[in-house]
């Protein structure tokens, strides 16, 4: 779906509307009452129906993952794959090894939407051998996101650390977030969610609102040296109150990271509650709005804010309502594929697809597209081949291989 003037159109009635025109008919507007502000939102409001890309070839290569989270490759070609349930699987040479990567922590909490989550390979592993791991830690009554690291060797993790905690700990197995990113500088960015759904609370009010608040760790994206130290240009270190990690603010639960092998670009695809999805270009100190302003609803259909913009918050790129549920994403600069150069690939869970999204030369969304996959899209990677990597979340979830067949060469 080309955006142009019928973008223009369809944010124009969202304000009057609250993106009726792109909404199912059992979905209530979602805006009731009139937007507080004379500014217009420049995001782009997804339509419901996209084309279907048909040139490409999917492939389960490896079946019986229970609810695989995240992957990520070794230098020599093996691939590294995270079980929400606690376990690292190794892929070698298309085979999953039957024993799982022992030495994950002990306090890893594997209950609705906690356990073992992202997975990141050192930029340097080849010499040090450090893998990167984000995971739920705790109890359903007080948990919270770690991030640590171990030496792999062999099928062991060992001298495994805690490198960073986020604070303050929450109640509920929801909201983790914990997608990790490498920055060109080698630095690690890490996406946290904000804690919870109503009725949620924290300090006696709903979770929700720690993301605005800088002394909080949760509804943030973290940044922090690789041995957990804290860079000294990070954009809140010198702010009073501000947690020292933080790099930006106002999100509720990103489930997408990824940079630009290019450009450095980060963009980000974050859940709303109902509808309200977002696609987000993240930059160093800005407020993304989460929950003051939001394009979604409560899940029972209530408002969450009339706001859909507002000064000094970020708009996002784009908006999916009804929702696709985004997950995990990937910025294609393989050379294998013309057509895909720099275009981004968004997992769906609800959507139980990839969504295939054209930038113009400005950084600006103009084509939303979507390949069809069948189940629960949990992550979608480029790996070294050229080719799409994509996991599904299932109680017996696969790797899959999403291939062009306008691809200029193949392997």
């Amino acid at each position: 779906m080309t955006f142009s003037t019928a973008a223009t159109a369809l944010i124009g009635l969202a304000i009057a509307t609250g993106c009726a025109s792109c909404s199912s008919a059992s979905l209530p507007p979602t805006a009731s009452a009139p937007v507080k502000t004379a500014a217009k939102p420049t995001a782009l409001l997804v339509p419901e129906s996209v084309p279907e890309l048909t040139t490409v070839e999917v492939t389960p290569l490896v079946e019986g993952l229970e609810h695989p989270w995240s992957l990520a490759w070794l230098p020599n070609g093996d691939l590294l794959i995270t079980e929400r349930p606690g376990r690292l699987r190794l892929v070698r040479q298309g085979k999953l090894e039957p024993t799982a990567i022992a030495g994950l922590p002990a306090d890893l909490f594997a209950q609705g939407q906690g356990g073992l989550l992202d997975i990141a390979v050192d930029p340097q592993f080849e010499q040090n051998r450090w893998v990167y791991f984000s995971y739920a830690a705790g109890t359903e009554a007080v948990n919270r996101v770690q991030v640590a690291r171990g030496k792999l060797n062999g099928l062991r993790l060992e001298n495994v650390e805690v490198i960073f905690t986020v604070r303050p700990d929450k109640s509920s197995a929801q909201h983790f977030g914990s997608r990790l990113a490498w920055l060109p500088d080698r630095t690690l960015l890490i996406a946290i969610g904000d804690g919870g759904n109503p009725p949620v609370e924290l300090n006696g009010r709903l979770i929700r609102h720690q993301a605005q608040m800088p002394e909080s760790g949760l509804g943030k994206i973290h940044r922090i040296n690789r041995d957990g130290s804290i860079p000294a240009d990070n954009p809140f270190r010198n702010q009073p109150k501000a947690q020292a990690s933080l790099w930006s603010l106002g999100h509720r639960n990103i489930q997408g990271l990824a940079v630009d092998p290019k450009t450095g670009t980060v963009w980000s695809t974050e859940h709303g509650s109902r509808g309200g999805d977002e696609l987000n270009q993240i930059k160093a100190g800005e407020n993304y709005g989460w929950p003051e302003v939001t394009f979604s609803q409560e899940y029972w259909g209530a408002e969450i804010t009339p706001l859909r913009t507002q000064a000094g918050m970020i708009d996002p790129h784009l908006v999916w309502t009804p929702a696709i549920a985004p997950s995990g994403i990937t910025v294609y600069r393989g050379t294998k594929v013309p057509d895909w150069q720099g275009k981004i690939f968004a997992g769906g869970l609800v959507g139980r697809d990839i969504r295939v999204i054209q930038l113009s030369p400005e950084g600006q969304a103009t084509n939303v597209s979507r390949i069809p996959i069948g189940a629960r899209v949990r992550d979608v990677r480029q790996g070294p081949s050229g080719d799409l990597y994509v996991l599904t979340d299932e109680s017996s979830g696969k790797l899959i291989r999403v291939r062009s067949t306008t691809a200029s060469t193949q392997s």
